[in-house]
């Protein structure tokens, strides 16, 4: 196969057979079971329009198998959800909706891009899903390590669905047509605007917003460390909201718990307070939702205004410790990316040793 290609290897039929088999003997994940032997109520989210109910089953993997950290969750146009977290094994899951597992991306992954599984365990953070045209393409961000004296990391990959790579840009060894350097320091996400231009913000490195055109020839730079509105404290991500007749650009300012609101030519425009540790967003059906790091999910109207809170587990002690979060389902620990698919169901995942992917199905 092409070493362009980051995923060259698919799963047969004869592997989803034995990973099917394995599967069977495989608890659910921890937190999401009833109780054994104990038949419980189901798990409930939210109340109105925003109602869910926990699919406790979805996104089980194989005994041999393990989450990591969880880091992002997309979906694209066939409502595939897929999966990154912290983990060699598997680096990549594609479920369903209906929670079926349809492909694992690992060795193969760390191969092509010239990394060992732990390197890109390592370095593993956001993935951004993104329809141009008649395409769809991924666009994946990586943090910095260090592996044994050198830098590894710090780098954005644009593919097609395939795993093709088309564009890369930060720290490469080599430049070409296709891959540029760029003083990334430490990226956390990526949003694209109607006109293709892209939009990536350093939150783990040195707090600044850039913009590319289509081409990733470098447009603006806003930001810096700080607490003044186009400063940051942790850009963590970033969003092109579409919710009014004006295209906004939303970057979730983590740690000075805000929402800044810039205009896609990055003029700041106002802000957006009453969260909790913003990590990032997505749309869906006129409202904007928010992943919040303070153990919540919050839903916002395209005026700004929160309409709904889902699963704030602020008030449990230890929340974050796995074995606290497993006795709460219904509660949130640190979520830290999510997605809707078609139907409105809600897939959060949380920055937790377990990844915790789960389904919120829409009552």
């Amino acid at each position: 196969m092409n070493s362009d290609y980051l995923f060259p290897v698919r799963q047969t039929r004869r592997d989803f057979l034995k990973l099917a088999g394995a599967a069977t003997a495989v608890a659910a994940i921890p937190g999401l079971a009833a109780a054994e032997g104990k038949k419980t109520d189901p798990i409930k989210f939210g109340n109105g329009k925003f109602s869910y109910t926990l699919d406790e089953k979805w996104g089980t993997l194989p005994a041999d198998m393990n989450y990591g950290l969880g880091c992002a969750i997309v979906v694209d146009s066939k409502d595939r959800i897929i999966v990154t977290s912290r983990s060699a094994n598997p680096c990549v899951a594609i479920f369903d909706a209906a929670g079926k597992l349809l492909e694992t991306w690992s060795r193969e992954l760390a191969e092509n891009v010239g990394y060992s599984p732990q390197q890109i365990v390592a370095t593993a953070h956001g993935l951004y899903w993104s329809k141009e045209g008649d395409a769809e393409y991924l666009y994946w961000t990586e943090n910095v390590a260090n592996d044994k004296g050198k830098k590894i990391g710090a780098r954005v990959y644009k593919t097609d669905m395939n795993g093709k790579v088309l564009h890369t840009i930060g720290n490469v060894d080599k430049e070409s047509s296709t891959s540029a350097k760029f003083e990334l320091t430490n990226p956390t996400d990526v949003a694209i605007g109607p006109n293709g231009d892209i939009y990536v913000v350093d939150g783990y490195g040195n707090q600044k917003v850039h913009r590319f055109d289509k081409n990733f020839k470098l447009i603006k730079t806003i930001g810096g460390r700080g607490k003044e509105h186009g400063l940051f404290n942790t850009c963590h991500g970033v969003w092109v909201s579409t919710l009014n007749k004006e295209p906004e650009l939303y970057i979730a300012d983590r740690h000075n718990d805000r929402i800044e609101v810039f205009s896609l030519e990055l003029d700041y425009k106002r802000t957006v307070g009453d969260v909790r540790t913003p990590c990032c967003f997505y749309q869906y059906d006129g409202h904007l939702y928010v992943p919040e790091l303070g153990q919540r999910v919050s839903v916002l109207d395209p005026n700004d205004k929160v309409v709904a809170r889902l699963g704030d587990g602020a008030a449990v002690k230890d929340i974050t410790k796995p074995e606290v979060y497993a006795k709460h389902p219904d509660k949130f620990a640190l979520p830290h990316a999510l997605t809707l698919d078609s139907k409105g169901n809600l897939y959060v995942l949380e920055w937790v040793p377990t990844g915790r992917p789960r389904k919120l199905t829409q009552a």
